[in-house]
């Protein structure tokens, strides 16, 4: 699978994403400034983590409308799939391609710590190896994280096995206390209607290496390679 890693400025988990895919995953990955007009046939558009554009106006707002973020528009409405971990789901919410949107966290604070999440669906490329019974650990990094959306597009969220990941307790159950931004229903990750677009805030390539003694994030890269079809 072709992988194409898209920099913006202020972007600081592009490397790290790059290192997964490439050198722990052994696949094809192309690098991608946010000025460029082509994306050089890749299968998938990653927009990675950061403080793109250094977070002015709102997370992703200015990014939304860097050069590449049209191609990656066309990639969608070609059937193109589009990976966005933390500044890049906001980045995806700013662009229309997924919807709601990344809020404050709830005490106005930047958090960066592990915390579990448990899959809420398996029918999506990135979900369909998880188990539903299983919580993950994953690290997360963000001050604008609290996932909002209104009751209308949450229920149709729902109807449509759209959200892909909650928080959770270790013991995998879903419950406030462990709600780490105060994202409504504990979100920490959806997809769109064709389950080709996926947004979520915590980090999967910040726990894919043993050398960071955690990895339960290659879980969710595995997944995508094995039922992502191209």
């Amino acid at each position: 699978m072709k992988f194409g890693v898209v920099t913006f400025p202020g972007s600081n988990c592009d490397q790290d994403m790059i290192y997964v895919l490439r050198d722990l995953l052994n696949q094809e990955v192309v690098k991608l400034w946010h000025k460029d007009t082509h994306l050089q046939g890749v299968d998938m558009v990653v927009l990675p983590g950061g403080i793109s554009y250094g977070d002015y106006l709102r997370s992703g707002a200015i990014a939304r409308f860097s050069p590449i973020m049209n191609e990656v528009i066309t990639h969608v409405n070609r059937g193109g799939y589009v990976l966005g971990i933390c500044n890049g789901f906001q980045i995806l919410t700013e662009s229309g391609l997924l919807p709601g949107a990344l809020l404050h966290n709830t005490e106005r604070k930047f958090i960066c710590k592990n915390v579990y999440i448990t899959p809420t669906s398996t029918s999506s490329a990135i979900t369909a190896d998880l188990s539903m019974d299983e919580v993950y650990k994953i690290p997360i990094a963000h001050g604008e994280g609290r996932y909002y959306a209104s009751k209308d597009t949450i229920e149709e969220l729902t109807d449509n096995d759209q959200i892909l990941f909650q928080y959770a307790r270790v013991d995998g159950k879903v419950d406030e206390a462990n709600n780490p931004n105060g994202s409504v229903m504990n979100i920490a990750g959806i997809t769109n209607k064709n389950k080709r677009v996926f947004g979520m805030m915590p980090h999967p390539e910040r726990a894919s290496d043993l050398d960071l003694n955690n990895r339960d994030g290659l879980a969710f890269f595995n997944s995508l390679l094995t039922h992502c079809a191209i």
